[in-house]
């Protein structure tokens, strides 16, 4: 097994940069994108939909074939059950996986403790852990609902600053709010992975802060999650490779 690695810096090939989101129904349906995509994008996204259908094992089954895989359940509960779930999630081999920064410091720190120890002990590649700020489908409106007062970039970039604090590597926002995290956290390798990217602003979904990949880029993204633009195309090589051509960036 790998020797425990910490965080890289972020990449510079575009190609390199995209995660697919495999947001679909079945591990078969997963399996296809996958065939199609591995080599022509960076990573995957295992979300809540796919692991509550197939669960960890194909989780394994992935990163076992070589797919660098972000598993995306967003973990929020007690500091104990999030550091002891991500402890499991960096065994299943994943490259990178998420937790929510309103869990708090201590759930933060002790997750970062806990899974840096077990990858040391046992000899596992570190994976990266970043910290959700908010939700792309939320807006001001959907934080005054919850009693945040903050407007949407001012709660992201208190809640960026606090997962750095803690250890993290980086956190999930918005394309509208990085270019404020960058400004606010000083270090460069700090990653910032942007969901919400189409190739079209008409095509919005349930997104309500989104762009495109160019514009992501542009405004300091390293990671970009792109789910139904490229997973529903009749031709998902060919939709990978518009949106790159599109983005202006190589």
């Amino acid at each position: 097994m790998p020797k425990p690695t910490e965080a890289a810096s972020p990449v510079s090939n575009v190609r390199d940069r995209i995660i697919v989101a495999l947001d679909v129904e079945t591990a078969d349906d997963a399996r296809e994108i996958a065939r199609q995509l591995l080599g022509k994008v960076g990573a995957f996204k295992i979300g809540l939909q796919l692991f509550t259908a197939a669960g960890p094992g194909f989780v394994r089954e992935m990163t076992e074939s070589g797919a660098k895989i972000f598993l995306d359940l967003k973990f929020h509960d007690i500091p104990n059950t999030v550091a002891k779930a991500s402890v499991e999630a960096a065994r299943l081999g994943v490259w990178m996986f998420n937790i929510h920064i309103l869990g708090g410091v201590e759930m933060m720190k002790r997750t970062v403790s806990e899974v840096r120890e077990v990858c040391e002990q046992e000899k596992i590649e570190r994976p990266r852990i970043i910290g959700v700020t908010v939700l792309t489908s939320s807006n001001a409106g959907t934080l005054t609902e919850v009693g945040i007062a903050n407007d949407v970039e001012k709660q992201v970039v208190l809640l960026a600053r606090l997962a750095a604090a803690c250890g993290l590597d980086g956190v999930v926002a918005s394309p509208h709010e990085a270019r404020a995290v960058r400004k606010d956290i000083a270090n460069s390798d700090f990653l910032l992975v942007t969901p919400g990217i189409r190739p079209n602003l008409a095509t919005l979904d349930d997104q309500k802060r989104v762009t495109t990949l160019g514009q992501a880029l542009a405004h300091g993204s390293d990671y970009v999650v792109i789910g139904r633009p490229i997973t529903t195309a009749k031709d998902r090589i060919e939709a990978v490779e518009k949106i790159i051509t599109g983005s202006d960036a190589g």
